[in-house]
């Protein structure tokens, strides 16, 4: 199984991803089960988050470029409420 990879991405990579063009999404603070049917990718605008999996623990907040991949079933705790980017594949 892949793993959640997290970065700091500068401006020109989020140029050259389009992330500005992204749908958003928002979430209150809250814990919630998820499974990714397939890849997604995220940029987080606000926000405090930490997803478990089996096998890990990952926090991440505003100005994380976040990748999930596909298949990974985790548990989302919200613990600042969340606006983000994202894309799907």
């Amino acid at each position: 199984m892949e793993k959640i990879i997290v970065k700091k991405p500068t401006k020109d990579d989020l140029q050259k991803l389009g992330v500005n063009k992204w749908e958003i999404w928002t979430c209150n603070p809250s814990t919630f089960d998820w499974t990714y049917s397939e890849k997604e990718t995220c940029y987080l605008l606000e926000g405090k988050v930490t997803v478990k999996t089996p096998s890990e623990e990952t926090s991440f907040g505003a100005g994380d470029l976040v990748t999930f991949p596909s298949g990974l079933k985790c548990t989302w705790k919200v613990q600042e409420s969340v606006k983000k980017h994202y894309r799907f594949g």
